[in-house]
C-alpha cells in the first residue's frame, strides 16, 4: 500500500478570505508592533501632518510607522527590501493588513516624518520604564563609529583645496577662451545667426567640479573661524576667572584659517574621517547610554566629534530629561575621562566609573593615563578604579553597552547609514534605537 500525502493543490482558491492575525502564530513580534504602535503610541505629530482632504487617499501612517519600526526591528533598513518584503514575507503581511505600498512610498514617508519618528523614542522608552526594564542604578555610556552614506575617497583636504582651485580656475578660463575663439570662427564660417555657442560639456563638468571645491573650501573657513571665535572666548574668560586685570599680555589670537589636513565630504559635507576599528572611515559618532538592568538604551545621539570627550555630559542630561531621573551610577571608556567631566559628575552627585587610561590584557581596571591628563580629579579616579579591582562598578561597562552595539551592527546588519546630513542620521539613529529597546521590551513580555 502506497504513503497517502497531504494534499497539496496551489490553484485551489480560498472560500473565506484568511485573517492577518492567522499569517504568523501568536505572541509573534509582527503582532507586538503593529499593536503597540496602533494602541500605546501617540503619533499624533505625523497624522497632524495630513490635512489635504482632496487627493488619493495615502496609506495609514499608523501602518507606515509599525512597518518601519517593524523592518527595523528585523534588520531590513532599506526601502526596497521593505517593499519587497511586503510583497514576500507572510510577517510583514500581517503588519500591514497584506497591503504592499512601494520602495519610493515608503522611503518618502521615512524622510517626511524622519523627525516625529525619531521623537519615538521617548515614548518607548517610558514603555519600558513602566514594564519595569529601566532601574538607572548603573548606567554605561560609550560611542561606536557607523559609516556615513558616504566614501572617504570623496573627500578632499583643504590644501588640496588651495590646490586644485588654482590649477581648475587657469584651465577654466583658458577652456572659455578655446570656447571664445571656437565661437569666433564658427561665426566667420557659418555666419552670426547659426547656432554655436553651447558651453561644451567637457567645460561644464569642470567648472561644476571648480564650484563645488570653491564652496567645500568655504564651508571649512567658516567652520575655522567659528572655532577661533570660540577659543578667544574660552581664553578670554580663563583669564578674567584668574584676576588678571589690564596691562598682561593679551591671549594669542587663534588662527581663523582651517589646518592643511582639515577635509570635508563632496558627497555628505556633515560627516568626518574618523577611526575606526578597522582604520580610518567617512562616519558618523553614535553615542548611546545603556541601563544595566536590561540592556535598555536610555539616551542616545549621532555627533560629527571624532572623540568622546564632550559628550558625557549631554549624555548625562538626556538620561534625567528621558527618564525623569537621574543615574545613580555612570561608567565609561577613557575617551571621556577629563577634569570638567568628573567634576560634573560629582556635581550631580553621579557615582563615576570612568577609566583614566586604556585597559591593558590582564588588567583589573583601566588605570593608565597620559600626564597631560593628571589633574586631581582624574588622579583621584584612576585610585578609586584600582582600589577597586576585579570588584570596581566599572567592571559593568563591557558587559552592558558594547554587547548593545554587538546587537545593533552584527545581529541586525547596521553598519551604515542610508541617509545623508546631520540631521537625518540623527533621525535613522534614533529608529534603530527604538528597535532594540522594542526587541527588549517584547523579550520582557514574553519571556
Amino acid at each position: 500500500m502506497s504513503k497517502i500525502f497531504r494534499d497539496w493543490n496551489v490553484d485551489q482558491q480560498w472560500l473565506l478570505p484568511a485573517s492577518v492575525r492567522e499569517l504568523v502564530p501568536a505572541g509573534h513580534l509582527a503582532h507586538f508592533v503593529r499593536d503597540t504602535v496602533r494602541e500605546e503610541l501617540d503619533l499624533s505629530a505625523i497624522l497632524d501632518a495630513y490635512e489635504e482632504e482632496r487627493g488619493y487617499p495615502p496609506y495609514h501612517p499608523v501602518m507606515m510607522t509599525a512597518l518601519l519600526l517593524y523592518g527595523y526591528c528585523q534588520g531590513i533598513y532599506s526601502s526596497r527590501r521593505i517593499a519587497r518584503a511586503c510583497e514576500e514575507r507572510v510577517d510583514f503581511m500581517a503588519v500591514t493588513a497584506m497591503q504592499r505600498p512601494d520602495f519610493r512610498t515608503i522611503s518618502d514617508f521615512r524622510k517626511r516624518h524622519l523627525g516625529a519618528l525619531g521623537a519615538l523614542f521617548g515614548q518607548v522608552l517610558r514603555m519600558c520604564q513602566r514594564a519595569g526594564l529601566v532601574r538607572l542604578g548603573h548606567v554605561a555610556l560609550d560611542g561606536t563609529k557607523v559609516k556615513a552614506n558616504a566614501s572617504k575617497h570623496k573627500a578632499m583636504s583643504y590644501g588640496r583645496m588651495k590646490h586644485e582651485e588654482a590649477l581648475l580656475a587657469a584651465e577654466v578660463s583658458e577652456w572659455f577662451e578655446q570656447a571664445e575663439a571656437a565661437d569666433a570662427e564658427e561665426d566667420g564660417r557659418f555666419g552670426t545667426d547659426r547656432r554655436g555657442d553651447e558651453m561644451p560639456s567637457w567645460v561644464a563638468d569642470k567648472q561644476q567640479r571648480l564650484g563645488k571645491i570653491r564652496q567645500a573650501k568655504a564651508a571649512l573657513e567658516a567652520e575655522a573661524r567659528e572655532q577661533a571665535a570660540e577659543a578667544r572666548a574660552v581664553q578670554k574668560t580663563d583669564r578674567s576667572s584668574k584676576g588678571k586685570k589690564g596691562g598682561g599680555s593679551p591671549p594669542p589670537a587663534s588662527s581663523a584659517e582651517p589646518k592643511e589636513r582639515a577635509q570635508r565630504n563632496f558627497t555628505d559635507p556633515d560627516s568626518r574621517i574618523m577611526k575606526g576599528p578597522d582604520g580610518f572611515v567617512q562616519a558618523y559618532n553614535c553615542q548611546a547610554a545603556v541601563d544595566a538592568q536590561s540592556q535598555i538604551i536610555v539616551a542616545q545621539e549621532v555627533t560629527q566629534a571624532t572623540n568622546d570627550k564632550r559628550e558625557l555630559v549631554p549624555m548625562v542630561m538626556q538620561i534625567k530629561e528621558n527618564t525623569g531621573h537621574k543615574a545613580q551610577e555612570i561608567s565609561a571608556d577613557a575617551g571621556y575621562c577629563s577634569e570638567e567631566n568628573l567634576k560634573e559628575l560629582n556635581r550631580r552627585r553621579i557615582d563615576g566609573y570612568v577609566a583614566t587610561g586604556r585597559q591593558r590584557h590582564g588588567e583589573a581596571s583601566a588605570t593608565g593615563a597620559k600626564p597631560s591628563e593628571s589633574g586631581r580629579r582624574v588622579r583621584a579616579m584612576r585610585a578609586k578604579l584600582r582600589r577597586g579591582g576585579w570588584r570596581s562598578r566599572y567592571r559593568l561597562r563591557k558587559q552592558t553597552v558594547e554587547p548593545v552595539f554587538g546587537q545593533i551592527k552584527q545581529a541586525r546588519g547596521f553598519r551604515q547609514f542610508l541617509l545623508r546630513g546631520l540631521r537625518k542620521v540623527q533621525g535613522e539613529w534614533s529608529l534603530v534605537c527604538i528597535a532594540h529597546n522594542m526587541l527588549k521590551l517584547v523579550a520582557a513580555r514574553t519571556g
